[in-house]
């Protein structure tokens, strides 16, 4: 009977998110206000009573989900006791504080930083992502595979039945094209500031790479199951290698979950905002109980 702890990435961000945490709890309330003071700016107004423009910032949306989720962790005090943890993208940032890997400081500063780096790479090459509903992966990845003139890759291994492609604005269109051609149910464009889990991404993860390198370390309370190979990790120069090789890597949600449930997992709980990786979790492992922190 293993607990497995998942943390939730972009996309699960909602007006209002975090403020019950701030209202009802003392230690809330102080690492919120720390957060601002380390942000230079006030993200609690915005997460509170922002608007959802205000939320789809990068750069707010990025440190929003990530305090949402690790200080309602850090409000379940000794109930928190995960024997395995993993994020999705943005999450596994989450997951490292949670698992004591870093430090709430320095993984405040790793957010904010990846979320400035995201948004500069977006800035200079305009490209975007889109859901492809009801192929195998291996389709989808031999389809891509005769794109040759366009950037595009798998990015989410979400479940299967569901994955997000991520490439330039042409790339997508015509990869949306032949994935249809090929039987997709659905190949949806997606409202994305850019191409995320993409070669595209890689001025981010030079940049990012600096920050990661020069931020300690350390080993985490339990395993991690990371995004770029799924695998249950707790040496922290691995934890590091493979944080910097996300950005332009894919998440690998489905070979995580299989992982985590394979190594004895059997209850999920999810900390943050929304409920997105129950809904996943249950679609990959039906078997297993899953519920919000």
């Amino acid at each position: 009977m293993k607990k497995a702890y998942v943390f939730p990435g972009q996309g699960a961000q909602f007006i209002g998110m975090g403020k019950d945490l701030y209202d009802n709890s003392d230690l809330a309330r102080e690492m919120f206000e720390k957060a601002n003071d380390i942000l230079g700016f006030r993200i609690t107004d915005l997460m509170f009573a922002g608007t959802d423009e205000d939320l789809r910032q990068t750069k707010v949306t990025q440190p929003a989900i990530f305090l949402h989720s690790v200080i309602l962790a850090a409000t379940k005090g000794d109930e928190f006791k995960p024997d395995m943890v993993a994020g999705h993208s943005l999450g596994e940032f989450s997951a490292l504080v949670a698992s004591k890997a870093l430090s709430f400081e320095d993984g405040l500063r790793l957010v904010y930083a990846r979320a400035m780096a995201m948004q500069k790479a977006c800035e200079a090459e305009p490209s975007t992502m889109a859901a492809i509903i009801g192929l195998p992966d291996q389709v989808i990845e031999e389809t891509l595979g005769t794109i040759t003139d366009q950037i595009v890759v798998p990015a989410n291994y979400n479940n299967p039945g569901q994955l997000v492609i991520s490439g330039s604005f042409k790339g997508i269109e015509i990869a949306c094209e032949k994935l249809k051609a090929a039987g997709a149910k659905r190949a949806l464009p997606l409202k994305v500031g850019g191409a995320f889990h993409s070669p595209l991404m890689e001025p981010a993860r030079i940049e990012l790479a600096d920050a990661i390198e020069s931020t300690p370390f350390k080993t985490p309370v339990c395993p991690i199951y990371q995004n770029v190979n799924a695998k249950a990790v707790t040496a922290p120069e691995v934890i590091k290698q493979n944080l910097i090789a996300q950005l332009t890597s894919p998440v690998r949600w489905t070979q995580i979950v299989q992982n985590m449930v394979g190594d004895g997992a059997t209850t999920f709980i999810e900390v943050g905002p929304g409920s997105v990786l129950q809904g996943l979790v249950k679609k990959i492992a039906p078997a297993v109980e899953t519920m919000g922190a």
